[in-house]
Order: structure tokens, then sequence, then C-alpha cells
């Protein structure tokens, strides 16, 4: 006989930035939707592994075991993998993230509490998704070229990662123009890989990189990852980034 009093942990479901809009139907990540259980001690280890932390992926392994949902990881985009990535810290520790920052002021370190309930979505033109399909079109302002690009999901970021490290072996700084030729799926309707990274790197004039990206980031489903500071002597700003380092979740491993 079934063991009736099997014990369960207790879930939440997140909603997605996204609103599952840029998925494919029969991803599950289409419901625009999460589930996601509380914290436990195995994810504390987690936290403390420092082979994870050397490594960088400590917190794509936390966020793997967190969710419930049987989605594939590598399919998230990144501002909803942000929206896990919040939901995680409120479930493990709270609202309340007390961290230091740099008064804007005065450029000095100042200890400060975040109300994570307090995150919002962006605003972006939900309009300008076509639904199922993580495709978008811009004619970039002054050479007139026409891009084809799509938002980046977890996969992308691992290979931007890999390919930046291997760049940066051979004292080469890209990581605006790698992100460019990994966002880039069409230049004047040519797919071909080749010539999406010649354009990049010889035709892509920077008054227009500047544009396209600023686009990019207009549409993208995400989460607005600032907080308004107030310091002790009563000096306010609004838009100060919210630092998400391994501190985000220091009350446990205490790194």
């Amino acid at each position: 006989m079934e063991n009736e009093n099997k014990l369960k942990l207790p879930t939440e479901m997140v909603e997605l930035p996204s609103k599952g809009l840029l998925y494919s139907k029969d991803n599950p990540l289409s419901s625009g939707t999460i589930e996601m259980k509380y914290m436990t001690a195995k994810e504390e280890d987690i936290l403390s592994n420092q082979n994870y932390i050397r490594q960088g992926v400590v917190f794509d392994k936390l966020l793997k075991s967190l969710i419930v949902s049987k989605i594939n990881f590598d399919d998230l985009l990144i501002g909803d993998k942000n929206a896990v990535m919040i939901a995680a810290r409120v479930l493990g520790y709270g609202k309340d993230y007390d961290v230091q920052v740099t008064n804007p002021q005065t450029g000095e370190p100042e200890n400060v509490t975040v109300d994570l309930s307090l995150v919002k979505e962006k605003e972006i033109d939900l309009s300008l998704i076509t639904e199922g399909v993580n495709e978008f079109t811009f004619t970039l302002p002054n050479s007139k070229n026409e891009v084809t690009f799509k938002l980046l999901v977890n996969r992308d970021e691992e290979l931007i990662e890999q390919e930046i490290k291997g760049l940066k072996k051979a004292n080469i700084s890209s990581d605006v123009t790698t992100r460019l030729k990994h966002s880039i799926i069409a230049v004047n309707g040519d797919r071909e890989k080749k010539a999406i990274r010649d354009f990049v790197d010889n035709y892509l004039l920077a008054a227009d990189a500047r544009a396209f990206r600023a686009y990019m980031k207009k549409v993208s489903p995400d989460l607005d990852l600032t907080f308004t500071f107030e310091s002790a002597d009563g000096y306010t700003q609004e838009g100060v980034d919210i630092p998400m380092g391994l501190g985000f979740f220091y009350p446990t491993t205490g790194v």
C-alpha cells in the first residue's frame, strides 16, 4: 500500500516576464509559468560547492534543482531566468536582501536593504512579438541594413562565455561583438554564419551597433533589476543596479 503520509515540499508558480510568448507552442515554457519548490538543505549544499563556484555554474545548478516543471533549462530566455533567480532568493530567504552598494553621491560603500518584492517586470510592447517565434527584425539607422535577431537563451549564454574565454586567452577582447554574432541570425536575409560574423567584424557601424543594442533591450522581456537607493542622510536615487553576485545568497553560503 502506498504511503499516504509521503512528505511533500511546498511549491510556488513563478510568472515569466515573456508570458511564454517567445517559446514554440510545444515547449512547456510557452505556458508562461514555472513551478518551483522552496529551498532545502540540498540546495544549501549546492550553494557552498566550491567546484560549482569556481566553474561559474553554481546558480544554474541551484535553479535546476529548484525548478519542478519539466522544462529544458537551456531554453530559458535570459529575462525569464532572471525572474526565476529572484523567486529562488525570495523563496529561500525572504524578500529583504541586505547588501552593500556604492552611494552614487559620495562614492562610499553603504549598507542597504533591498525589498525584492518590489522588483517588477520591464514594460515592453507585446505587439512587437510574434507569438511562438523568437525572431525580430531591425533596420540599422545609418547603413539601412536589415538584421534579423533572436533574444538570447541560457544555451546561447554558455556558448558566448566559452567563446569569450577562448578569445581572452589569445588576448582578444570581444565581449560586445561576440554577443552580437550570437544574437543576429540574418543580415539582409542571409543566414550564413560566416556572412553574419563578417558583417559584425567589418561592416557594423558603431552608431548602428549602439542603436541595435538599444532596440534589443527594448523588446526583451525581463525584470527591472534596479532599486531606489536611500542613503542614511536621506539622499535618494532611482535606477541603481541590484548586485547579484555570489552574495545574493549570502545568508546561507557565507561566501
